[in-house]
């Protein structure tokens, strides 16, 4: 019994590993796509493409398949971009604040001020610190779109690299090391009006490692986009 269950085992580790070094992997994924939306099988639709996309369907077929490329993983460092640039956005507060406080402080001083004189000075002061504050603050705009643009690439790698490994929850993703598997297809879609379409496919696949805890995250090939090219 045991050794049968290893060999279950077995056969599952193979099924994916060579689902996972596939040389067209885009003939296979494609085809199970395009059955589910015949059968109008959102499940099927949404674990297969991140975004799914489901047109009136007659008929389908690849035109182009681009070249595999693969590039190091790079949530590890898109992470540690946020984690900088967050830092940097929170370092800015004290001096914004600051230069906001002295600012209002001259502005009450002008409102308190009972001579001529006195409102013209404070004028003045407000003038020279309202310069200011408009410099830190610009400082600190800048550095929150800086921070915002750097969490919303590493949220959207994460996603697309959870999506691939099949996970929903992994402490480590932004961890993992190793390499994203990529390629571009383009496909021509007919719709039963008739009318034809092409699209340019994104598809990736993620193949990580737990360097820490010694475990390997092996991903499947998705798609990420349709992209319309007519």
């Amino acid at each position: 019994m045991r050794k049968k269950t290893l060999f279950v085992i077995g056969l599952l580790v193979a099924f994916f590993v060579i689902q996972g070094c596939t040389p067209n992997p885009e003939k296979g994924l494609l085809s199970r796509y395009f059955n589910a939306v015949t059968l109008n099988d959102n499940d099927t639709m949404s674990s297969m493409a991140l975004e799914p996309f489901q047109p009136d369907l007659d008929s389908w077929n690849i035109v182009s398949v681009g070249p595999e490329n693969i590039e190091p993983a790079s949530l590890p460092a898109l992470n540690k971009a946020e984690i900088e640039a967050k830092k940097a956005q929170d370092a800015q507060i004290g001096p914004t604040v600051d230069a906001g406080e002295l600012l209002k402080d001259a502005e009450y001083e002008k409102d308190t001020s009972r001579s001529a004189a006195g409102k013209a000075a404070a004028q003045r002061k407000i003038d020279e610190l309202k310069a200011k504050y408009d410099i830190e603050n610009g400082k600190m705009q800048e550095l929150k779109k800086a921070y915002n643009a750097a969490k919303a690439a590493a949220a959207a790698e994460e996603e697309m690299t959870m999506f691939s490994l099949g996970e929903r929850e992994l402490a480590t993703v932004r961890e993992l090391t190793g390499n994203v598997h990529s390629k571009d297809v383009e496909i021509a879609i007919k719709t039963k009006s008739g009318t034809t379409r092409n699209y340019k496919l994104i598809m990736k696949n993620y193949l990580l490692r737990d360097e820490v805890n010694n475990i390997n995250h092996r991903g499947r090939w998705v798609i990420i986009k349709f992209e319309p090219l007519s």
